[in-house]
């Protein structure tokens, strides 16, 4: 006799396994995630200013989390391809700690959520900072990464400021 797993990609015979949606209704979700970049004073510096030599560095990080989100499931086996109908990656510059804060948020109207998709913007935006930046600071820190707020589905929740699930 199998005992039923908790983790939804594994089958009854504890076998990887692509979640059926089919019968999940048709909602609006909504995802967003956070990733956090620490990086030397002189980068961040640099970054800040807009005068980093590859050129703009938030620019091409905001494309690549874009186009990470719409390939999710090329990259992560068990996703689901989405028809994403918005995805938003949005940078704070965080001067006290030579930091740069990456948000995304993606949202459609589907049977699945889209949590993966933010983390997987917010990762690869990440990334391509560190990528474009590695020449001046080879000890960039990526961290914080996580999923911050979920609407639609079956359970809603926001982090708050102490890393706390809100129910």
């Amino acid at each position: 006799m199998t005992q039923h797993s908790p983790f939804t990609h594994l089958n009854e015979q504890g076998e990887a396994n692509m979640v059926d949606v089919s019968d999940k209704a048709v909602t609006v979700r909504e995802a967003v995630a956070q990733a956090r970049v620490f990086m030397a004073q002189a980068t961040f510096d640099l970054l800040q200013q807009g005068q980093h030599a590859k050129g703009d560095v938030l620019a091409v990080a905001r494309i690549a989390g874009i186009q990470a989100a719409k390939r999710c499931a090329d990259l992560i086996p068990l996703c689901h391809p989405l028809m994403l109908s918005k995805v938003d990656v949005d940078f704070t510059l965080q001067p006290e700690q030579h930091c740069l804060a990456i948000r995304a948020r993606c949202k459609l109207s589907g049977q699945t959520g889209v949590e993966m998709e933010a983390l997987t913007a917010v990762s690869v935006a990440a990334l391509t900072v560190y990528d474009m930046c590695k020449a001046v600071d080879k000890h960039m820190r990526i961290d914080d990464i996580k999923v911050v707020k979920k609407q639609g589905g079956k359970q809603d929740f926001d982090v708050s400021d102490n890393g706390v699930a809100d129910d």
